[in-house]
């Protein structure tokens, strides 16, 4: 409007009709808010309305007919000259500039120059504009931009549909994303993701419609998927009538000013409130859990030896934390395993294709852990003491964010791992033996009570008193380091014996005590019984080979005593009465135990001098094939008949002899007498394919067992294949390296190895298959019923056809009537034995017993050779009998 009253003002009102009278458009000048000013050629004012002369300062006769150079800056009138000449058609815009007024005062103005037609005269107006508000303003925005770009904490506006209109350098540098990518995206888009807790969020947006705002602690991500926590401080900014314009958001980064501190004021809290270390532990897991809700976490304490025992864990599966008890640390064990012995982070970004974690991923993918990633927690010494570890439901890497909680962590970790063994090492030294590292004198009262404590209401805690014997002998005729040395192993052979639960302590000098914990008197006589068994082989120091024995004391809570000091002086004076009685022995307390462990002594003393004197002998029983009725085998049975005890069950001694630490002597005592009646027999012309001798568990941890047994078969120049070796089902429950060996070299050796009583124990088809078994042995506790219960009868046809299928022999123990021998002989069952046949026998009974089965078999071949040759049927009785034909053993399998 203004340029038209301008442009109208020039132009004669009678060259066109359609103009306004000039009175109007100088009018509409005055009314106008900015200054105008025409100029002639000379830039001289030729008109000013009262705009103008208000931002000059002048009055509107002052301002006309004045050079216009006199009204602004020194250079104004240069500037105009040069826009003059630059834009003689075209509108130019001048510079900002400061005019300063008559009063002295100073205005910042906006010009721009236009030029005029007017007749031939070249004419131009100056419009003049006040910005000084505007430009206080601008500089106060700029302030402010310059002011929030400089803060560390991160700003960003959005509009009242949260579209966010402005971020500043810090939101920048904080969360990755520049003012351009920020602009106009929904704020969650930018912050919010997986574990942005929305209860937090939803009180931040009610927290708007107040007046001060809100302020929370909130988990928010950047531009790359990193985890921030943040305190978020939001303000509302409202139009005059109360309505929601903006959202200012104050957002700060206390990822480690507030969230990793408060992990460290936790940790550091509970170790001066002296917590047990498994509390720091998990106390620590739940507070990492909580900052970093996408991981699960893990402590594990590293011991001397390399072993794993968890500390913390609360969010694992207890069974699985239970597993990782005692596990050995190595470049394979899994995340935590690896990274201690490795001594660095180890990351497992796939559990289910890690080869590390083969043997221990089931449980973790089962409740859908998918990846780990463990940091080695160091000692100030550099050893690795611990672990920390996360679990991450997803396969991925840790974050920065988790990096700098494990950062913190394992120093926590360090500390608190430290205090402990330094605690324990404190411990160790009071309650501790140095020399043996047993539990000392001030010690073993608390354990005592503490079992007292723990023993129910019917239970017994037997105390046992031992006292080296001869023990001053060996000081004073080795020397003192001897006689610790002596004390050491005393101490691993008492260990050896004990059961776990079980508490062995030394006293002093060579007194030590043994605490059982719901043992009575029986079990107490046993565990003693072990002993004296274990300490019966001497002990090697240096070169010198040292006898070892002890006097044992045994007392009974509640029987005996309910108070600690009385129970250790009674079992110690039991001690005193096993050195009276010749020493190497226990006794009782309480007169009637006394008697019980005398007789138990007694017979494992018998026993003891039996196997010494060669006192025990092999009964032989028979084993008869089904298909033909020849001699499949023999099998040798230790008897023990005493002077005094008289004839003593096997179900009595085999038992004692476990016990007593005597089996392997009655096992290997056995193969030799075995194998030489065999070679007698041999001698004799008795044809016996060959002879099975029963071994216990124990036999095949000895190395050199197949060694043994062939000097003793060369001894009595048998062949190997002439021995069975029966073993029962036991030795899979100790399936070491050891025993697999020593049962492939007996099997190389040419011996026959026989798995006894097979189906009553825990028997692995699987592991069947791999061991160098050739004959399966089904126990005669299946005999009883076989013929009426079905479910009998199934499971000795699976065990026959078991063997089929592995080309293994089978022999059914126990068959006492003939119905069974047909059943079993229709199944398929190689050979029987038990009592219709034979009972077990001695030797020379045997010797006869086979010439009459022989006579009697040979009787039988001739009366079918005669019935055949007169073309007679066979009768059902001598259908019975079959003829007799080579004897098939299969040795060869496996």
């Amino acid at each position: 409007m203004v340029a038209q009253a301008v442009q109208y003002l020039t132009v004669s009102a009678g060259s066109d009709p359609r103009a306004l009278p000039a009175d109007a458009l100088k009018a509409a000048l005055d009314c106008a808010s900015d200054g105008v000013l025409i100029l002639d050629g000379d830039l001289v004012v030729r008109h000013a309305n009262p705009a103008a002369a208000s931002i000059f300062g002048l009055d509107r006769a002052e301002l006309i007919g004045s050079d216009v150079g006199r009204l602004g800056p020194e250079d104004l009138q240069q500037r105009l000259a040069m826009a003059v000449q630059s834009s003689a058609a075209e509108r130019a815009e001048l510079p900002e500039m400061t005019i300063r007024r008559k009063d002295g005062s100073r205005i910042r103005a906006a010009l721009r120059l236009s030029p005029l037609a007017s007749g031939d005269e070249r004419r131009h107006v100056l419009f003049v504009r006040d910005i000084s508000r505007e430009v206080e303003q601008r500089d106060r925005l700029a302030l402010l931009h310059e002011l929030a770009d400089r803060t560390n904490r991160g700003v960003i506006v959005a509009d009242r549909e949260l579209r966010t209109v402005y971020t500043n350098a810090a939101f920048t540098e904080l969360f990755g994303y520049g003012r351009a990518e920020a602009e106009g995206r929904q704020a969650s888009d930018l912050l919010v993701g997986r574990h942005t807790d929305r209860r937090t969020l939803a009180r931040l947006r009610r927290s708007l419609d107040g007046k001060n705002g809100g302020e929370e602690e909130l988990l928010v991500y950047d531009k790359n998927g990193d985890e921030i926590w943040v305190t978020a401080n939001l303000k509302a900014v409202r139009d005059g009538k109360g309505r929601l314009r903006y959202v200012f958001a104050l957002l700060s980064d206390i990822s480690e000013s507030r969230q990793l501190r408060s992990v460290q004021q936790l940790i550091m809290t509970a170790l001066a409130d002296e917590m047990p270390i498994t509390e720091i532990a998990d106390r620590l897991c739940r507070r990492v859990e909580e900052i970093a809700p996408d991981v699960i976490s893990s402590v594990l304490h590293v011991d001397a030896e390399g072993l794993l025992h968890p500390l913390g864990g609360p969010s694992l599966p207890d069974d699985y934390s239970r597993a990782l008890e005692g596990i050995a640390i190595g470049p394979e064990v899994g995340s935590c395993g690896s990274a201690a012995y490795h001594g660095k982070p180890v990351l497992a970004i796939d559990l289910d294709t890690d080869p590390r974690w083969a043997p221990y991923k089931a449980r973790p993918l089962q409740v859908g852990l998918r990846a780990c990633w463990s940091t080695p927690i160091k000692a100030r010494d550099g050893r690795v003491i611990g672990t920390f570890a996360f679990y991450f439901r997803e396969s991925r890497a840790p974050s920065r964010w988790h990096e700098r909680i494990v950062e913190a962590c394992v120093h926590l970790g360090a500390l608190a791992i430290e205090r402990q063994e330094n605690r324990t090492e404190i411990s160790r030294m009071a309650y501790y033996d140095t020399l043996t590292g047993l539990p000392n004198r001030a010690r073993i009262p608390s354990l005592i009570a503490d079992a007292i404590q723990a023993c129910p209401a019917d239970g017994h805690v037997a105390v046992a008193f031992l006292d080296a014997d001869n023990f001053k002998d060996i000081n004073d005729t080795l020397g003192h380091s001897a006689g610790d040395e002596f004390l050491v192993g005393f101490a691993k052979r008492l260990r050896a014996q004990i059961r776990p639960g079980d508490m062995l302590g030394r006293l002093g000098g060579d007194e030590f005590v043994i605490v059982l914990q719901n043992r009575d008197a029986i079990e107490a006589s046993l565990m003693a019984a072990r002993i004296t068994a274990a300490l019966a082989v001497p002990l090697t120091i240096g070169k010198r080979q040292v006898p070892m024995s002890a006097s044992v004391g045994l007392s009974l809570y509640p029987d005996n005593a309910t108070d600690i000091d009385t129970l250790v002086k009674q079992a110690d004076a039991a001690m005193y009465k096993a050195k009276r009685a010749g020493r190497g022995t226990y006794r009782f307390f309480n007169a009637d135990m006394d008697k019980l462990a005398e007789q138990r002594l007694m017979h494992s003393t018998a026993l003891r001098s039996a196997i010494a004197s060669e006192a025990l002998t092999l009964h032989y029983q028979p084993q008869i094939r089904t298909r033909d009725g020849a001699i499949h085998g023999v099998e040798a049975l230790a008897r023990w008949h005493d002077p005094v005890l008289g004839e003593v069950s096997p179900a009595k001694f085999i038992p004692l002899a476990e016990e007593c630490g005597l089996i392997e002597q009655i096992g290997m005592w056995s193969i030799r007498q075995a194998c030489r009646q065999m070679a007698i027999w041999r001698r004799a012309g008795l044809d016996i394919p060959c002879v099975s001798v029963n071994l216990s568990p124990i036999n095949f941890q000895n190395v050199n067992l197949a060694t043994m047994v062939a000097q003793i078969l060369a001894e009595h120049e048998l062949p190997a294949s002439h021995l069975m070796l029966e073993i029962t089902e036991g030795v899979f429950l100790n399936e070491r390296a050891i025993v697999v060996a020593a049962m492939n070299e007996l099997r190389t050796l040419g011996v026959g190895l026989s798995l006894d009583d097979f189906g009553t124990g825990y028997s692995s088809l699987s592991r069947l298959t791999q061991l160098p078994i050739n004959e399966l042995k089904i126990d005669r506790s299946f005999m009883r019923d076989v013929e009426a219960n079905a479910g009998t009868r199934a499971i000795v046809t699976a065990v026959v056809r078991v063997g089929q299928s592995l080309n293994l022999a089978v022999v059914a123990e126990g068959v006492e009537t003939v119905e069974q021998r047909q059943l079993l002989s229709e199944l398929g069952c190689d050979a029987v034995q038990g009592f219709l046949h034979a009972r077990p026998m001695p030797s020379a009974a045997f010797g006869r017993w086979l010439l009459g089965y022989s006579a009697r078999r040979a009787g039988v071949m001739l009366r079918q050779v005669g019935r055949s040759l007169a073309k007679a049927p066979l009768s059902s009785e001598q259908a019975v009998e079959q003829p007799a034909v080579e004897p098939r053993r299969r040795l060869g399998a496996h």
